[in-house]
C-alpha cells in the first residue's frame, strides 16, 4: 500500500509548512513514462500544446487513483472510450489542436462502440488498435495504425481473418510494401467500423461494389500502374447481377460473392474462388446444378472490350439491332408525321379561323420566348444533371453551354423588356395588358368552371378575352421572369455579388434559380402544353401561336364575353343578321365598340350560341 512519502519523497515531517515538490510517475512508472515520452502526446506538450494529454488526464488524480480492473477506474476497459472522449469528443479543443473530434464520434456509432457500451469486455476501445503509453501518429513507422501495421493490430482480436488476408493477393501485396493495396481499413473503415448487414456499412451489400470495391477497381490507376482490369465496377453492374444490385436486392451476387471476402486470390491460383476448376462450386453457391460450360458464362459484361466469340456476336447484333431501331422506328415517325402534318392542316383550313387572337407583333414575342425558354431549360438542367440523357445526346460541353445559357437569357430578358415598352406604348399593348388584368369575376369563374367539369352546373362561364387560366399563366410568366433574371444575373456576376453581399445569398440565389427552373417548367408542361396540344378542342394544336387565327365557333364559346373581337370577326365572315348593333356593341370588357370608317349604324347581331 502507498503513503504520502511514496510520491512525495521530499516531505520529511508532518505536518510540513512547504507544498510539496512536483512529483514524478516515473519514480515507479518508468517503463510507461519511456513509452509516453516517444508518444504523439508528450511531443504535443514539448511543442507548447496545453491540451495535450499527461498521466492525470487519462488515469485520474494521483490520491484518487483505482487499478484498471476497478469497474470505477477511468481507464477500466469499460470506460476507455469516455476517457478518451474527455478530449477526443470535444470539437473546440480538438480543433484547436487542429485535429477533429468525429472521429471519436463515429466510433460511438460502430459495431465496436456499440459493443462495449452495451457491456462486452471483448470489443476493441481506443488502447487496442491505438496502444495506451505510446500512442503514434498513423505516419510514424512505428505507430500500430501505420498502414502496413493495421492487420497485426486488428489481428488481436481477428486473429483467423488476418490469416486469410495474409494469404490474399491484397495481404501479399502489403507484405510487399505495395501503399496502393488494401487493408483491413481501406475496406471496413476507421472509426465507423459496422456489421456488414447494415446498410451504412462499407462493406454492406449496398456499398460494397459501388463505392469500397470501386475505389480502386474502377478508376484506371491499377491498370496504368500494374496491369490489372479497370472499369471492373462498370462491367458488372452492365450484368444481370449488377442491374438487381442497383434495384436494392440483397441476395444476388456482388464481388464478394464470387471473389470472396479477406481470401481473395487471383484466377491463377488454385485456391480461388474464381480459378476455372473452382467455378462450379462458387457459381453453385446461388445457382445449385450448375455444370462447368455455364460456369464459364460471363459475368462481367465487357463486350466492347473482348475478343471472344460471344463478345464479337454481342457487338454485331448490337450493330444490327440499332441500325433496325434507327430505321424502323425513324421510317415510322416519319410516315406518321407526313399522316399527323396533312391531317393537322386539312381541319386548320376547314375551321375557317377568321378571328384575330395574336397579332403579328405578339407572335414573334412569343416565338422569341418560347424559344429562348427551351433552350434555358436543356442548358440549364444539363449543368445540374450532366449524366442525363439529353445532356449526354447533345454533348455538351460546359464552356459552349455556359456561353448558350448566357445568350439565352439575355434574350430572354429583351423580349421581357421590350414586351414592357410594348404594352405601354402602343394600341394594341395597352388593350392587351387591360384584358390581362385580373377581376373579382376570375375567381367566380374558377368556382363554376370546377363544378360544370364535375356536372354540378349547367354551363361554363362566359369570358372575355382571356379567361381565369390565361390570365395566371401570363402573370405567372412575368414573375417567373423577373424571378430568373434577378438570380440569374446574380449568379453570372458571383464574384462582384460575393464581393458586395454575404457568401450565402449566392447559395440562396442559386436554389431559388433551380426551383423556380422546375416550377416553371413543369408549369409549361402540364397547364401550356395540354391548352396548345392536348384540350380536345385544339388537338393536335392551336395554330393561334403560328398565324394568330382561331376559329369563329371556338372563341365565341370560349370567350363570349369579348363581343369587340367576335364583332370584327362576324362581320369578316359576313355572320351578321338585321338585329339592333347598340345591344351587342355594348361589351361588358369594353364598352361600346368602334365603327369602322364610313360605317353606318344599321342594325346587325351575332347569331346567338346554342345553349
Amino acid at each position: 500500500m502507498f503513503t504520502c512519502v511514496d510520491c512525495h519523497a521530499d516531505v520529511k515531517t508532518s505536518p510540513h509548512e512547504n507544498a510539496p515538490a512536483k512529483i514524478s510517475c516515473a519514480t515507479c512508472h518508468a517503463d510507461q513514462q519511456a513509452a509516453y515520452e516517444r508518444s504523439f502526446h508528450a511531443t504535443a506538450i514539448k511543442a507548447g500544446d496545453g491540451q495535450a494529454a499527461t498521466c492525470t488526464d487519462c488515469h485520474g488524480s494521483p490520491h484518487e487513483l483505482l487499478p484498471a480492473a476497478d469497474p470505477k477506474s477511468r481507464v477500466n476497459h469499460a470506460n476507455i472510450p469516455a476517457t478518451c472522449g474527455t478530449c477526443h469528443g470535444q470539437k473546440f479543443v480538438m480543433e484547436a489542436s487542429g485535429h477533429s473530434a468525429q472521429p471519436f464520434l463515429s466510433y460511438e456509432q460502430s459495431v465496436h462502440g456499440r459493443a462495449v457500451a452495451a457491456g462486452s469486455e471483448k470489443a476493441a476501445v481506443c488502447t487496442d488498435c491505438h496502444g495506451a503509453h505510446d500512442i503514434l501518429q498513423a505516419g510514424d513507422p512505428k505507430s500500430s495504425i501505420f498502414k502496413f501495421n493495421v492487420p497485426a493490430t486488428c489481428a488481436k482480436c481477428h486473429k483467423d481473418v488476418e490469416q486469410e488476408f495474409t494469404q490474399s493477393i491484397h495481404g501479399r501485396a502489403i507484405a510487399r510494401g505495395n501503399w496502393q493495396a488494401p487493408v483491413c481499413t481501406d475496406c471496413h473503415g476507421i472509426h465507423s467500423i459496422k456489421k456488414h448487414l447494415d446498410p451504412n456499412s462499407s462493406v454492406s451489400a449496398e456499398n460494397l461494389t459501388a463505392i469500397t470495391c470501386a475505389r480502386c477497381h474502377e478508376g484506371m490507376r491499377l491498370s496504368q500502374e500494374f496491369g490489372v482490369e479497370g472499369r471492373r465496377v462498370t462491367t458488372y453492374l452492365a450484368s444481370y447481377h449488377g442491374l438487381a444490385s442497383k434495384l436494392g436486392s440483397q441476395i444476388v451476387a456482388n464481388c464478394a460473392s464470387c471473389h470472396g471476402v479477406h481470401n481473395i486470390l487471383p484466377s491463377s491460383d488454385s485456391r480461388s474462388m474464381i480459378n476455372k476448376a473452382n467455378l462450379v462450386k462458387t457459381c453453385g453457391q446461388c445457382h445449385p446444378g450448375v455444370t462447368e460450360k455455364f460456369a464459364l458464362s460471363k459475368v462481367h459484361v465487357d463486350a466492347p472490350l473482348s475478343a471472344d466469340i460471344g463478345s464479337v456476336a454481342v457487338r454485331w447484333i448490337r450493330k444490327f439491332y440499332l441500325s433496325m431501331i434507327a430505321v424502323v422506328i425513324g421510317g415510322m415517325l416519319l410516315h406518321n408525321f407526313l399522316i399527323w402534318r396533312k391531317k393537322a392542316i386539312l381541319r386548320r383550313d376547314a375551321q375557317h379561323r377568321s378571328v384575330s387572337r395574336m397579332t403579328s407583333n405578339q407572335r414573334v414575342q412569343h416565338l422569341i420566348l418560347f424559344s429562348s425558354f427551351i433552350v434555358l431549360v436543356i442548358t440549364g438542367f444539363a449543368l445540374k444533371f450532366p449524366y442525363s440523357w439529353f445532356a449526354s445526346f447533345l454533348g455538351l460541353g460546359e464552356k459552349f453551354r455556359g456561353i448558350t445559357h448566357r445568350v439565352a437569357g439575355v434574350v430572354l430578358i429583351g423580349v421581357g423588356v421590350y414586351h414592357v415598352v410594348y404594352v405601354a406604348l402602343t394600341r394594341d399593348g395597352r388593350r392587351l395588358m387591360q384584358d390581362f388584368l385580373p377581376a373579382p369575376k376570375d375567381a367566380t369563374d374558377v368556382w363554376t368552371t370546377l363544378r360544370y367539369y364535375l356536372g354540378l352546373a349547367p354551363r361554363k362561364p362566359e369570358c372575355g378575352r382571356f379567361n381565369y387560366a390565361e390570365k395566371a399563366e401570363y402573370w405567372a410568366l412575368v414573375w417567373g421572369l423577373v424571378v430568373m433574371a434577378a438570380t440569374g444575373i446574380m449568379l453570372w456576376a458571383k464574384v462582384s455579388v460575393g464581393n458586395l453581399m454575404p457568401r450565402w445569398w449566392l447559395d440562396v440565389a442559386t436554389a431559388i434559380h433551380f426551383y423556380e427552373a422546375v416550377l416553371a417548367s413543369l408549369a409549361i408542361v402540364v397547364w401550356h402544353f395540354y391548352q396548345i396540344f392536348f384540350d380536345p378542342d385544339v388537338y393536335p394544336m392551336n395554330w393561334a401561336w403560328w398565324d394568330g387565327k382561331m376559329s369563329f365557333e371556338h372563341y365565341r364559346e370560349e370567350h363570349e364575353l369579348d363581343t369587340v373581337t367576335l364583332l370584327e370577326a362576324a362581320r369578316k365572315e359576313q355572320r351578321l343578321q338585321s338585329v339592333d348593333i347598340t345591344e351587342l356593341s355594348q361589351s361588358p370588357e369594353h364598352g361600346p365598340a368602334e365603327k369602322t370608317e364610313g360605317e353606318a349604324a344599321e342594325p346587325v347581331a351575332l347569331t346567338p350560341r346554342d345553349p
